[in-house]
């Protein structure tokens, strides 16, 4: 891997990388300005009712001072226009960061608590998604997240309510507050989504322990981890997540806004692409974080000095790592071959 500082990717190169984004959060890409209108919209007074005032609540000392601000947020969210608006905002933004493919979560828990229905919510996302292909070029999958930090027996209660809709999820997730909720606690869900087919992945080592991932592999089968930057604090799962190349989605500028990392500059990113980790680039909550996967991109490529090897092995492994099918996967790592050629 190349760490010249005059290593150069042209801008508008990078921001064309063809790439898949696998650690997505819907409801993290609302961005101010959205906020703003929905409100209106739907006759809600915020909290923070400028976009000064709200603007200036992004900064976070940890994961649960941006969660409060993140469920706080989601009040704006009604009806299943909403929803698709919010969809929407995304892919277009998403088009502008090269991506192609993306795999999107989304949170049933916190709508339902909130007395939405969990069909506004499905239903509004997926008709955003059910044209993403031929509205911004990208393909497109829906993973229903769980809240750690809430009894599995409510989660169980609502995958079983979108198994029963035939809700168009491809898998589940587990995400929210991390510490003190192990991927013990979630057992029973996992077995009952592996059964009715489900692709299996959660988040585990942002600042959970490294035994979280092991835990999250051994115990719920997942096939993805989402985040395990805390992987490289054990040898021994580095070696078996090297060895087994599962595919760990790392979201860096989430990583330091939340301050799970100090600085960009302290990221093991760069340590885990060494070690030969299965890692790719995502944005996780965007709005919030500081930008899309381009500006994440763009903003390792200003700090470690990437070549174009290095980015488009990082696109490459998100390809493989999504769960596209196979002649998807086929098409996304030809055009990113011939972004490759363009290049030199």
């Amino acid at each position: 891997m190349t760490h010249s500082p005059d290593a150069t990717i042209d801008p508008a190169a990078l921001a064309a990388l063809p790439k898949a984004e696998l650690h997505l959060h819907i409801e993290g890409t609302l961005e101010a300005e959205l906020i703003l209108e929905l409100a209106a919209r739907n006759g809600i007074t915020l909290p923070f009712p400028t976009l000064e005032t709200l603007s200036a609540q992004y900064e976070f000392t940890d994961l649960q001072s941006f969660l409060n601000l993140y469920y706080a947020n989601m009040a704006v969210l009604i009806t299943e226009a909403d929803f698709a608006d919010m969809t929407r905002a995304y892919l277009r933004r998403a088009r502008e960061s090269g991506v192609r493919h993306a795999e999107i979560m989304f949170d049933p828990q916190a709508h339902l608590v909130r007395g939405i229905e969990l069909s506004t919510a499905v239903n509004g996302i997926a008709s955003a998604l059910a044209s993403s292909e031929a509205d911004f070029g990208i393909t497109t999958a829906l993973i229903a997240a769980f809240l750690r930090d809430e009894p599995e027996d409510s989660a169980l209660e609502v995958l079983e309510a979108l198994l029963a809709m035939e809700a168009p999820i491809i898998g589940i997730g587990l995400d929210s507050a991390e510490v003190g909720n192990p991927p013990s606690k979630f057992i029973r869900l996992y077995q009952r989504a592996a059964a009715a087919g489900l692709r299996l992945v959660a988040h585990a080592g942002e600042e959970g322990p490294p035994s979280y991932v092991e835990d999250a592999l051994n115990l719920l089968g997942v096939e993805r981890i989402d985040h395990g930057i805390r992987a490289v604090e054990d040898k021994f799962l580095v070696q078996r997540l090297v060895a087994e190349q599962v595919p760990l989605t790392v979201c860096p500028l989430s990583n330091v806004r939340l301050r799970a990392v100090d600085t960009l500059a302290a990221h093991p990113l760069p340590q885990m692409i060494d070690a030969g980790l299965n890692v790719c680039v995502n944005s996780d909550d965007p709005a919030y974080f500081g930008g899309h996967v381009g500006a994440n991109f763009a903003a390792l490529v200003a700090e470690f000095g990437w070549d174009g090897a290095t980015v488009e092995k990082l696109a490459r492994n998100s390809i493989r790592s999504s769960f596209a099918a196979a002649g998807r996967k086929d098409e996304l790592l030809d055009e990113l071959a011939a972004w490759s050629a363009s290049q030199t």
